[in-house]
């Protein structure tokens, strides 16, 4: 089919976003997929955009068109990462990122978790020690301090205490700013502040690591050289951190606060969960990485969570080339996202997507392996999370210690529900009370 033949923008089905479309995203626009196909387009506040949904939409954008997509577009100018915390890793197209994955990739496979275990163990203790005293909890909370926690001593070096809690008080009220200011005016105003607290932090760390050099990955940065022999700006190096730092816990923080409800709800694979864990340890043991790597029926619980609260509803790209898919033709400065809370509730591709049930992950079921491309929290092809590693090692962790000690019970008369900004939170908390075994 020649471009002259295909059908345009205009001709892909246009769709109403709801009034509850934060909180009903999932769900709504996997209705839309079965009414209109793989292709549709809707407008958004800050414009229009291309929804691409299903296995084959996620193939394409995330492996054998990658090419045609931007990051730098989309998650840098679209959901203004780079204003907010610079070009990192996150933002970067082609060569650019190539060789800056190429510097941090060591520190992120799965052999290297061995050195960051003690880390996350230590944190997780320390951190769930006081959970029974204090009777009640909420959960997303305290996941998040303990992933911050993490994010921050394990990728960079700082220690847990007050330096890391002003860190993540600093992030938290970046990512949520959004949501408090009163007008542009105002945002920029308290922005400016936020970002002077942020790099006045920052800038002596850079500093620590280049007159005394560390394994962490920050220390690797500040050591790395471009193929010209040329180190890296403080610039460069403050945005790296910042995303690790911001991505290193948002994700892990939501999906294992979402695991930790959903083990709440449903007692009978909690149960099954719990029986695994007393036959890999005798006691309070703290996990090794072989251990977390017998954890399959934890694990196949976390991969449930993925799929049901995915911490990213929809990836945003830009269009820097324009392609054709499933015969329309979308041209170069188009807004699009891959839909992964879609993708993830198509009944085509997973039994009662609704229900939580891990086993479909588990032998002979193994829903996700019979469309690649059908889990995508963490994306896939050659830009996959490059902490996905780190995330799942660190929260089957977590959910190790905290079902070991303690008995959780969600707090009555919560409103539950997941709500979409550019990530997914929690809207109200999971409060959960606690009690010691």
């Amino acid at each position: 089919m020649t471009q002259s033949q295909l059908r345009t923008l205009r001709d892909i089905p246009e769709v109403m976003l709801p009034e509850d479309y934060p909180t009903n995203m999932g769900p709504f626009l996997a209705k839309m997929y079965e009414e209109h196909g793989p292709i549709f387009r809707a407008n958004l506040f800050f414009g229009e955009v291309v929804y691409l949904v299903g296995p084959e939409a996620n193939k394409f954008v995330l492996s054998t068109h990658r090419q045609f997509f931007s990051h730098h577009e989309g998650w840098g100018k679209w959901f203004g990462v780079s204003y907010l915390f610079g070009n990192g890793l996150l933002t970067m197209d082609g060569e650019e990122h190539d060789q800056h994955r190429k510097m941090m990739n060591p520190a992120f496979t799965i052999s290297y978790m061995d050195s960051y275990l003690p880390i996350m163990n230590r944190i997780i203790r320390e951190r769930i020690a006081s959970w029974a005293e204090q009777g009640e909890i909420d959960i997303y909370e305290e996941a998040r301090k303990i992933t911050f926690d993490v994010a921050a001593e394990a990728l960079t070096g700082l220690q847990a205490g007050p330096e890391v809690d002003e860190f993540r008080e600093i992030f938290v009220n970046i990512l949520n700013l959004g949501m408090v200011a009163e007008n542009e005016e105002d945002y920029n105003r308290r922005m400016a502040v936020l970002q002077t607290r942020l790099h006045s932090l920052l800038i002596p760390k850079i500093q620590e690591r280049r007159a005394h050099p560390t394994s962490d990955v920050l220390g690797m940065l500040v050591r790395a050289r471009d193929e010209h022999g040329n180190a890296l700006s403080d610039e460069q190096l403050i945005a790296h951190t910042n995303i690790l730092l911001v991505a290193g816990h948002e994700t892990s923080t939501s999906l294992s606060a979402w695991l930790l409800y959903q083990l709440t709800q449903n007692p009978d694979y909690t149960k099954r969960v719990l029986d695994e864990q007393w036959s890999i340890f005798s006691g309070n043991e703290e996990p090794t990485l072989e251990d977390t790597k017998k954890m399959k029926v934890l694990e196949n619980a976390l991969s449930e969570a993925e799929r049901m609260y995915p911490p990213v509803a929809n990836g945003p790209r830009g269009v820097s080339e324009g392609f054709e898919f499933n015969g329309y033709y979308v041209p170069a400065g188009t807004h699009v996202f891959y839909s992964i809370v879609a993708s993830h509730l198509l009944p085509s591709i997973f039994t009662n997507p609704t229900q939580f049930d891990p086993d479909r992950f588990a032998s002979p079921r193994e829903e996700q392996k019979k469309n690649p491309y059908a889990l995508v929290g963490f994306g896939g092809g050659p830009r996959i999370c490059i902490g996905v590693n780190f995330a799942k090692v660190e929260i089957k962790a977590m959910v190790s210690h905290i079902l070991r000690r303690y008995k959780l019970e969600l707090t009555p008369d919560q409103e539950i529900i997941q709500f979409y900004r550019g990530t997914g939170l929690p809207l109200n908390g999971i409060k959960m009370r606690v009690t010691t075994l």
